[in-house]
Order: structure tokens, then C-alpha cells, then sequence
């Protein structure tokens, strides 16, 4: 064997080490369900050498309890911005170094100065704001309101679906009746509890994981949840004949932001792919895909797909708040709710 000089092999060390600190280079991604395009993700990739390992929820209530009851690991999670509030609150984010997101800059500071959530955004970078709404199979049902009386309707029994998601069906009942999404009033609360008693009568369930795939298989008529979610599975064919609105009434409006987890392991691969998100060819990319409005302003010049809604649109809805303990009242009715079914 042919003998290699001693400094031959520390090179050979160096250079493979090297080599497999680069190859085990990854981030830890716990985020929503189709929310971000495959070929953004493998773009980031290609681009860093990074590894995303996804999983992926379904609500806020699910990503919570997965991290609270120790699901750990993960770098990078996007949560609404009510459960940001409570992360923060609960010492579960790290701060975040703005020096490390340039693209911070194209964010829109009209709505950057609207967050009440986290002020100046020292734990969170907005993603991307909107509401659920409802979409419409229109050739099974050519009239209707662009109302939540939708879900009244006797002769749509058994064909439509909402999600299952507390502060999002709790909250269409308040805006339904005229009250805020944060309300703290029993009485306003038993209102909105037997509104969404009515519903659930005539819905098939509660779901927020498949009502996209069973909407476009025509298993459903009308189902409430968020655009990109029904879309994403629409054949172009099949699409024509979907509409997706936000109801007259309004609803809650959510604002979605990427945080880095306390104890993330990923640190500068967090930083690299939040700035990523936020390059607006990449942002507007995202914006087409899911089809909806972009807070990043240069991203909007960009984007080639005409949006489901607006911001005058969600002009009617209203940021889920932190409720703090009064979250239990919502709790308890929910649970009432639920095992009404």
C-alpha cells in the first residue's frame, strides 16, 4: 500500500469532514399543510445544500400541543399570530437577529405597524396574511349568498364541511352575529355556540386536513377552510366551476409568521431559509401558489397570478387575538360542541 505523508492525512481528514458537515446540513420544517410548493423547497435545496425535513399540521391547536407535550427537534414552525403571542409569552422562540434577514426590508411596514402580537417583530418574520373562507361547487349550486347563512341550507345537508379548527368556526358565529372574534362575553359566546349547533347539523363534519381532495373528488359541495388548501387539488377543468369568497359578514383573519424554536439545533439554516422565503421572486412564487395577496412588496410586482380576494376583502375580518385563560371558555364550548356530533 502506498504510504501517504502525514499531512496528507490530516488534509484527507479536513476534507472529509467537510464534506459530511455539509451533507448532514438540514432544517427541521413543522409546517402547515400545503403551504409552501414543492419546487420552492427544492430550490432552497439546490441552491444551499440545506435539507428540509418536513412534517406538516393541520391547526394551531395541533402544531401547540405536539411542541408543548415534547415534540422536539424542530428549527422552524409557522404558527398565527395568537400563538405566537403565547410562544412568546411561554419562552418556546428565539429572538430573532434581523442582520441575518435582509429580505425583511420588501415587508410592507403599513402592515408591519398593524401587529400587535409581537411589536417591532423581534421573535417572528410575517409570512403570509388572509382568512378562510368558503368555496363553492357552483355547477351543484348556482345560487347562493356570500354569506355564513350558507350553512343553513337544508338542501345542501350532507355536502358541505367546516373546519376543525375552534377560533376559526367560533369566530365565523361571532361575525355571523355581529360580535368580535375575541369576545370574553358568556352570552355572546352561548349565542355563537348554538349558531355553530345549527351548522354542524347540516354539515358532514369538522375537518381541516382533507376537505381540499374530497372537494375537488365532488364529494362536497361547499366547504369552509382556506383557498390554497382547495385549489392546490383543482384540475384546471374542475376550477372554472369552483368560487371561493369570504363571507359579507367577515370572519377571523390570520396573520402567519415564521419563529425560530428555542434550542433549534439549525440556527443558521433557520436564518437561511426565512431571508429565502422572503427574496420576492421566491415570495412571489409562494404568493401564485397559494393565491393569495403578498405582504412583501417588491413580490407583488413580481407575481403573474391573479388572487382569490384582496385586502379590501379581509378589511371586514379581524386578527384572532391571545385570549389567555379565557381561552377556556371557548374550550368548554367546543367540547360541547364536538361531542354533539
Amino acid at each position: 500500500m502506498k504510504k501517504i505523508p502525514v499531512w496528507g492525512l490530516l488534509l484527507a481528514v479536513v476534507i472529509v469532514a467537510g464534506g459530511c458537515s455539509k451533507e448532514s446540513e438540514k432544517l427541521n420544517f413543522y409546517n402547515w399543510v400545503t403551504y409552501i410548493p414543492d419546487d420552492v423547497r427544492q430550490d432552497f435545496e439546490t441552491e444551499t445544500g440545506i435539507e428540509i425535513v418536513l412534517e406538516e399540521f393541520a391547526s394551531n391547536e395541533e402544531m401547540y400541543a405536539k411542541l408543548k407535550a415534547g415534540g422536539a427537534g424542530y428549527d422552524v414552525t409557522i404558527p398565527s399570530g395568537d400563538f405566537v403571542s403565547i410562544m412568546i409569552r411561554e419562552g418556546m422562540l428565539e429572538k430573532i437577529d434581523m442582520s441575518r434577514v435582509p429580505n425583511f426590508k420588501h415587508l410592507d411596514p403599513e402592515f408591519l405597524a398593524k401587529i400587535e402580537f409581537d411589536p417591532g417583530n423581534q421573535y417572528s418574520v410575517p409570512f403570509f396574511a388572509g382568512a378562510a373562507g368558503i368555496t363553492v361547487n357552483t355547477r351543484q349550486v348556482p345560487d347562493f349568498e356570500k354569506s355564513w347563512k350558507i350553512f343553513y341550507r337544508e338542501d345542501l345537508r350532507g355536502r358541505m364541511t367546516m373546519l376543525d379548527d375552534m377560533r376559526e368556526v367560533m369566530g365565523d358565529a361571532l361575525k355571523f352575529l355581529g360580535y368580535s372574534v375575541n369576545t370574553r362575553n358568556p352570552e355572546e359566546l352561548e349565542q355563537a355556540k348554538k349558531v355553530v349547533g345549527d351548522w354542524r347539523d347540516r354539515i358532514v363534519k369538522f375537518d381541516a386536513e382533507t376537505f381540499g381532495p374530497a372537494f375537488a373528488r365532488g364529494e362536497f359541495w361547499v366547504v369552509q377552510g382556506y383557498v390554497e388548501n382547495v385549489f392546490t387539488e383543482l384540475e384546471e377543468s374542475m376550477a372554472e366551476n369552483a368560487e371561493f369568497f369570504i363571507p359579507e359578514e367577515g370572519g377571523p383573519m390570520y396573520l402567519d409568521s415564521m419563529v425560530i424554536l428555542k434550542g433549534a439545533k439549525n440556527i443558521d439554516a433557520a436564518y437561511r431559509f426565512i431571508n429565502f422565503i422572503q427574496r420576492p421572486d421566491i415570495n412571489a412564487r409562494i404568493a401564485d401558489f397559494l393565491t393569495i395577496p403578498s405582504l412583501n412588496l417588491e413580490a407583488r410586482k413580481l407575481m403573474k397570478e391573479q388572487t382569490a380576494y384582496s385586502y379590501e376583502d379581509l378589511k371586514r375580518c379581524e386578527f384572532k387575538e391571545d385570549l389567555g385563560k379565557d381561552v377556556e371558555l371557548y374550550d368548554e364550548i367546543w367540547h360541547e360542541i364536538r361531542i354533539g356530533m
